[in-house]
């Protein structure tokens, strides 16, 4: 099997495992939750992309990891995470809390789908290998980020009866 083929097998299980984990796991935990907190689960998932930054340390990748690729995924991650850490430290003060919310789901999605854009221009596949100890992040790590992405809009667009809205307005964070 070449590495390409090696690399996107991956990449799609990676897809498939955690969509039965999310579906199985973690999506009942996060409905059984009020929005707050089940935003607040999905930030703390996310506060640790700095962990991006990796894609820049010579030694954990390959020499020839496409600069094109490593720098944008690496500040694209950081900015990403320091949104999400951002919305937790701001959770009591839930209109910034909210916009924080806004912007490192809007911030974080639109960084995953440029680094795919940006790892197929580069011709990343092929060249897996040179990810070295960071090729778990985009296998395992980045497809659960995408779909946690996907349900905090899910959460942010679905309406709220008003009686919830309401309510959820009034009681505090604990």
């Amino acid at each position: 099997m070449s590495t390409e083929s090696i690399f996107q097998t991956h990449l799609v299980l990676g897809y498939v495992a955690w969509l039965l984990c999310f579906g199985a796991y973690i999506l009942p935990w996060l409905t059984s939750m009020d929005r707050v907190r089940a935003h607040r689960a999905i930030a703390t998932l996310h506060s640790f992309r700095f962990f991006g930054l990796v894609f820049l340390l010579p030694g954990v990748v390959g020499p020839n990891l496409p600069a094109s690729f490593a720098t944008f995924a690496a500040y694209g991650d950081l900015a990403a995470g320091l949104l999400a850490l951002l919305a937790l430290i701001t959770v009591r003060i839930r209109l910034v809390f909210w916009l924080f919310v806004v912007a490192f789901n809007l911030v974080g999605m639109g960084d995953l789908i440029l680094d795919y854009y940006h790892a197929i221009q580069a011709g990343l596949p092929a060249q897996a290998g040179e990810l070295g100890a960071a090729y778990a992040i985009p296998i395992i790590y980045v497809p659960l980020l995408m779909i946690s992405h996907v349900f905090a809009f899910y959460l942010l667009l679905r309406p709220q009866p008003k009686a919830i809205q309401a309510f959820a307005g009034e009681v505090s964070v604990s």
